[in-house]
């Protein structure tokens, strides 16, 4: 199957879901690029954006996942570019 590259954005409304997302992020670690953390100690949340690349389906497993667990809310976008169809045309 064909990669993309994607993004999501993670809202943690309760600290006491963080050890369940982090097991849900490390299950999925092989398509996770980057991962940036940012706390809103004022407004009592925390923000995790990621990179991923991986296939829809691999994407799709992870988000899902995410967005099963209480009180947090996921939000995804991926690009329309294929990767292996760009790497070949560089060799072409």
């Amino acid at each position: 199957m064909e990669k993309r590259i994607g993004a999501a954005i993670i809202l943690i409304q309760e600290k006491t879901s963080i050890p369940e997302l982090n097991a849900v992020l490390n299950a999925h670690s092989n398509i996770i690029i980057a991962r940036q953390g940012l706390p809103l100690s004022n407004r009592n949340l925390n923000i995790i954006s990621l990179v991923l690349e991986g296939t829809t389906n691999d994407i799709s497993s992870l988000t899902g996942k995410i967005g099963k667990l209480k009180n947090i809310q996921v939000k995804s976008v991926l690009t329309k570019t294929n990767i292996e169809n760009d790497n070949k045309k560089d060799l072409g």
